[in-house]
Parts: C-alpha cells; structure tokens; sequence
C-alpha cells in the first residue's frame, strides 16, 4: 500500500506545508514546457502528436539541491549517504499518449526525473514503477510523498528516471485498472518514448542504457515491461542494462492468492489488496455480476465507490472488514481459495511476468519480513528465470516489512545500477 513516509496511511489533501515547501523550492524559475509540435505520421519519439508515446504536455513540479533531496529522503527513511545522493534534481509531469485497457487512444501522466549534471553529459534512464495506490492524487507526479523517493534517489545517484502513473492514476482520465499488467506495460513502455521527448525539450541526452526498478505491484510491473521489451526485441534506442524489481506479486496463482488464507499475508493488507483487485479486474474479467455475489453486506454497497480513484487509504480501510471472511459470502470465499472463471482468467492474465529469458542481469529485491508480499514471490521468480537459465539472485532484506524493504533495498539498487557496464 501507499503510507506515509512514517507508514500510515496518508490523505493526499493533507500533504505537509514543510514537505510541499522543500519540493516545490526553486519553480518560481521555472515555466511549464509547451507541447511538443510535430506533422502528422510521424513516430512518436519523431514528435507526432497522435500516436502512442507522443509527449503532450511537460510540466515542472520540483527542482532541488543535493542538500534538499537528501532531507527528503531521510524524511521517508531511505539512506541519503553521500555515495548515492551526488547530486540535486529537477522533475516534470508529463502528459503523454497511450492506449487503454481495450487498446484505444487514450492519454497518461508520468514523473520525469533529471539529475542536475552538466548538460553535455548522456544519461542513462531508470523505469521505476510503483506500487498500489488507491487515490489518484497518490501518484508520482502528483503526490508530494513516498511515491517520489525511489525516483529522487536514482536520479541523485546521476540518471534520469522515467516513472509512470499508470492509467488512470495521476492526471490521467478513467479509473485505475489495477493489477492490469498489459495496460500497465503499455503506460510505462509509452512514458519511455515521451521521456525521449521530454529530454530533448530539456537540453539533455538519453545514453540509451535502461534499467528497470519497481516497488510491489511495480516490482511485477518492472518484469513485464521487461519481458515485453524483450519480445520486441528491445525499445529502440533502448537496451536494457539491469533488471532489479523489489517485493513483486510474481505469483498471483500460485503463491500470493493462496498466501491470503494461510497467515503469510496480514488480514488488512488481505482484505484490501483483495477488495481493489476483484473491482479492478471485474471491469475487465467477467468475475461477478452485482457486487451482492461476491461481497457480504453492508460492503457489497460500498466497495465499488471505495475504489473509484477518488477515496484515500484512511477512507477506505475503516470502511472495510477485518478479515475475508467478514468481507466475502461464503461461497465466494470457497471459490477464491479454487479459481474458476472469471477470477481463473484474471489471475492467468496476470501471471507470468518472469517467464522469459533476460539477458541482462537480474537480482530480486524482497524482505523474509514481508506480510504483504511474501518474500517466496520472489523465490518462486528465480526458479522460474532458473528454468530459462537465467540466475537471479533474491537478496533479502530481512524482517522488515513491506514498506521498509523499498528503503532499504532502493539505495542498494541506485548503486548496483551505477556499476553495472
């Protein structure tokens, strides 16, 4: 879940003046970049307005010193030593074009981050994909708060970072189609081609070196992009240098739906992860009919409207159960535990994420402490690459959890990353 940066859960209207004040220092200098012009069919990296990945819209939201970046960083606990934090940064909101979950036009917001090094030098691009976040205002390029941390350290560290908000988080229209990995993809493999753009628009030089990073369901999120940028045979001029997801939900069948109801993971975080992904997905899977089928009363009226993008964390977990036998009718519990259907197919659309071969290297990031997402995800992610020859190893992070695995693994990422050739 998105928390705070002292783990609780936040309200995006209530961001703290002192943290907002930090961010937002030094935009007075700043003015909103104007569309990028272009004729018509052209590539989008060429400047076409219309086509997938055609930057629309780059808008400055932060610009800070080393010094400010890592106050900030200590703020949400992550390491601010000086061995990563080098230098001070300056960040965008881009609006960009995509498709939707059907494959029709639609557009998205992303966080463009850019380290503050002199102009002439080439930049390698971190994707850094998020986790779960139930209001749009929670994401990247709108929230002053968790959501920029791993972003602000991996450009400190020296490169830029391209991280999306996914559809429907952000500025973006519609809801969120959570754990929709496809779309998902799409958003983050679009930000790239906009991130292009946006670099140019700056005075700056992408290397074409990418590294891939993310948080939870940005963990799975970070190894489908890679898998799909892999199928493609790359995303020109891109080439993928290291893969390092953290606390990912590799497994949804096999490891962190059955983890719901053996104790692996906590009944909040149970009922709540469970909850969003049965709304999300029903839009896009035939899972049930009326809410009455698959939610006991009074929360079959109310789930719908907790997860419209529009209710914080603080609204909506006092307004759901304690467990998921309180939150589910009985034969939908049944039928959780033993997929079928709709809910079978929403899984198996899902899964899969480490089912390939990378070439590049892979380490995955994961916490024995974790009762959100099981550190055997990650496990069971490394048997899968094994299969395909590929060794990942999954470096533990201890008896943290969840959150505190993203602090402590994210610093250590930053400078695998910057010593990787």
């Amino acid at each position: 879940m998105t928390k705070t940066m002292s783990g609780r859960a936040r309200s995006p209207r209530r961001g703290g003046a002192a943290l907002a004040a930090l961010m937002l220092a030094g935009l007075a200098g700043l003015t909103a970049a104007p569309a990028v012009q272009a004729a018509p069919g052209q590539h989008a990296d060429r400047g076409d307005r219309t086509a997938r990945g055609a930057l629309l819209k780059v808008t400055p939201v932060a610009d800070l010193s080393r010094a400010e970046v890592a106050r900030f960083l200590k703020k949400g606990e992550f390491e601010s030593g000086k061995a990563t934090v080098r230098y001070g940064v300056r960040a965008y909101r881009l609006t960009y074009r995509t498709v939707d979950t059907q494959g029709r036009p639609t557009t998205a917001t992303g966080l463009f981050v850019l380290p503050r090094t002199p102009k002439h030098r080439a930049l390698g691009l971190v994707s850094d994909s998020h986790g779960t976040m139930v209001h749009r205002s929670y994401a990247p390029s709108v929230a002053e708060d968790f959501g920029r941390l791993s972003p602000y350290l991996h450009a400190a560290a020296g490169k830029a970072v391209a991280a999306p908000d996914y559809l429907g988080l952000g500025k973006g229209p519609g809801r969120h189609p959570y754990m929709d990995t496809r779309s998902a993809v799409t958003a983050s493999e679009d930000m790239l081609r906009a991130t292009r753009a946006a670099a140019r628009r700056e005075g700056r030089t992408l290397s074409g070196d990418l590294y891939l990073t993310g948080f939870s369901q940005g963990g799975q999120v970070a190894m489908a992009l890679g898998r799909e940028l892999d199928r493609k045979g790359g995303a020109a001029p891109f080439t993928a240098r290291a893969v390092a997801p953290v606390s990912g939900p590799y497994d949804l069948s096999g490891e962190e739906f059955p983890a719901l109801f053996d104790g692996r993971v906590n009944d909040t975080s149970g009922v709540f992860y469970l909850s969003y992904f049965l709304v999300a997905q029903n839009r896009l899977h035939p899972i049930y009919k009326d809410p009455s089928e698959v939610f006991r009363a009074p929360y079959a009226d109310r789930v719908e409207q907790l997860f419209d993008g529009e209710h914080g964390e603080e609204e909506v977990l006092p307004a759901l159960p304690g467990s998921l036998k309180e939150l589910l009718t009985p034969d939908f519990y049944e039928r959780v535990q033993h997929p079928g259907g709709g809910l079978k197919e929403a899984l198996e659309a899902n899964d899969g994420a480490c089912d390939w071969k990378p070439a590049a290297p892979v380490r995955l990031y994961a916490s024995r402490g974790d009762t959100d997402v099981p550190i055997q995800n990650a496990r069971g992610c490394a048997a899968v690459l094994a299969a395909h020859g590929v060794r990942a190893p999954v470096v533990d992070q201890g008896g943290v959890p969840h959150m505190g695995s993203a602090a402590r693994a994210t610093p250590k990422i930053a400078r695998w990353f910057a010593a990787v050739r």
